[in-house]
């Protein structure tokens, strides 16, 4: 009869599930980058009334809000290849996807889904900015850019930075997901060595403990920035 737990399998295929954390890490940081870029241009239609951009970034939000990540994986993971088909019938050109990797749909789900999220939350914290400041700005000649690049957006990510970190945490674990395309990230890595030996509670212990220490040590570093912020502000901008 054999054992019911294996502590040391647990133990052994730690170092191959840590083989995945670079996927998960590279997904999470570029959805989060494009996401940024997404939310920002989606934030600023809805705040600035921009006419058609405005009700389709409400669509886009509402679709990705309204829809589990899973089916939107699974939707872009069969749309991209049925477009390029698309677009080889109509200009009649060649082009062969089978040589991309399924790392590359994953980022692009990641993205979209990111950047849906991330527009309400930078629309709030560029909001919440005071337009007495953004009037004074105005008053002293600047442009609107320039009254967005140097009095709002410093000050919005200042308002929004636990919101921005709480979703890359979220982000981060959401990853996890990404197994079900084929991408060997922390659980794509502990499903395939679990299935070796058919041990799958093991592996799955070691993948939690490892999303778990990820996302304590991001929780660290974000308290070290917030309080670094909050003791620059206290010294009018001098280092503690």
């Amino acid at each position: 009869m054999g054992k019911i737990f294996d502590f040391e399998f647990m133990i052994s295929i730690i170092p191959d599930i840590i083989k995945g954390i670079p996927y998960t890490i590279e997904i999470a940081v570029f959805a989060f980058v494009i996401g940024i870029g997404l939310g920002f241009i989606g934030a600023l239609a809805k705040i600035y009334n921009v006419p058609v951009l405005k009700q389709l970034t409400n669509i886009y939000v509402s679709f990705v809000r309204g829809t589990p990540l899973i089916v939107q994986i699974m939707l872009i993971y069969y749309a991209i290849p049925i477009f390029v088909r698309l677009i080889n019938q109509r200009f009649g050109t060649d082009w062969d996807i089978s040589w991309i990797p399924a790392l590359v749909f994953m980022l692009v789900a990641y993205s979209l889904n990111a950047g849906a999220y991330l527009t309400e939350s930078i629309r709030a914290s560029l909001q919440a900015v005071s337009k007495i400041q953004i009037e004074a700005a105005y008053s002293v000649g600047m442009t609107t850019w320039q009254a967005m690049r140097r009095i709002v957006i410093p000050q919005a990510i200042k308002v929004g930075l636990p919101v921005f970190a709480n979703f890359f945490i979220g982000l981060l674990k959401d990853t996890s997901l990404a197994f079900t395309a084929a991408v060997p990230e922390i659980m794509g890595q502990a499903k395939i060595q679990a299935g070796r030996a058919s041990r799958f509670f093991e592996a799955y212990i070691d993948a939690a403990l490892i999303y778990w220490v990820i996302c304590i040590i991001l929780e660290r570093v974000v308290a070290y920035v917030e309080k670094r912020q909050h003791l620059t502000e206290k010294t009018g901008g001098v280092k503690a």
